[in-house]
């Protein structure tokens, strides 16, 4: 039985306490912010896994560890990215989210993307409302070089949380959704899966994407595309 959905009214009951939060942060090696509300975050979401899987290995962005993950190890394989768009976050914004996606016996189960702020949530089996779009959301992280190599003669948004951009491109506001210096899992699966549910044409690294498992120690680049 799929159980994402019971997930939301946790979010929605903490979330003040989350943006409440947003203020303590530190910066990680990378130059990335974690704050106390990603951290607060990550174990509502652990404790909801350790309450609803047993046979389970769980992937955080927050892991202190990242290892390459054997999907025969364990009955399920739960991915999270608890706050994508951090920056965001502890800037003030509302643009940013929460990312889950469930395999179950090395098959994609089910997905969840959440931006909590602007009380939007998909999951995997609920029909969304669609729309058309000419926009095409670009990751925050191309540089000066890489953009004005864009191609012209569309409309481009640059919005810094990748939760937000594949939201927009499974309901269709976007048209097309890209990131051709790469995202790790976490921040891939949820979108990824939800797309390919919604018949978007998407491929990883070039080849057409299926639903496969992306394992979390490399990031891949992508493209999410609606079809006219």
């Amino acid at each position: 039985m799929k159980i994402l959905k019971k997930i939301r009214p946790i979010i929605e009951r903490e979330l003040q306490t989350i943006i409440s939060k947003r203020g303590k942060k530190t910066m990680k090696p990378d130059n990335s912010y974690v704050s106390e509300g990603d951290l607060h975050m990550d174990k509502l979401v652990a404790d909801f896994v350790k309450e609803n899987y047993t046979s389970v290995q769980l992937v955080s962005e927050e892991s202190s560890k990242i290892n390459e993950i054997d999907l025969s190890l364990s009955e399920y394989v739960i991915t999270v990215d608890p706050i994508d768009g951090t920056e965001n976050f502890v800037s003030g914004l509302k643009e940013w989210g929460i990312g889950i996606s469930v395999y179950r016996n090395g098959e994609h189960y089910e997905s969840m993307l959440g931006l909590p702020e602007l009380k939007e949530y998909i999951f995997t089996g609920e029909k969304i409302e669609r729309f058309e779009s000419r926009i095409h959301g670009l990751s925050s992280s191309l540089t000066k070089k890489e953009l004005v190599k864009i191609e012209e003669g569309f409309e481009y948004r640059i919005i810094g949380c990748c939760m937000y951009n594949m939201a927009q491109v499974v309901k269709g506001s976007y048209e097309k959704f890209f990131n051709p210096k790469g995202a790790h899992s976490w921040d891939l699966l949820p979108g990824l899966n939800l797309a390919l549910e919604n018949n978007l044409l998407i491929e990883v690294e070039n080849k057409k994407y299926n639903g496969e498992f992306l394992q979390p120690t490399k990031k891949y680049r992508f493209s999410i595309r609606n079809v006219r």
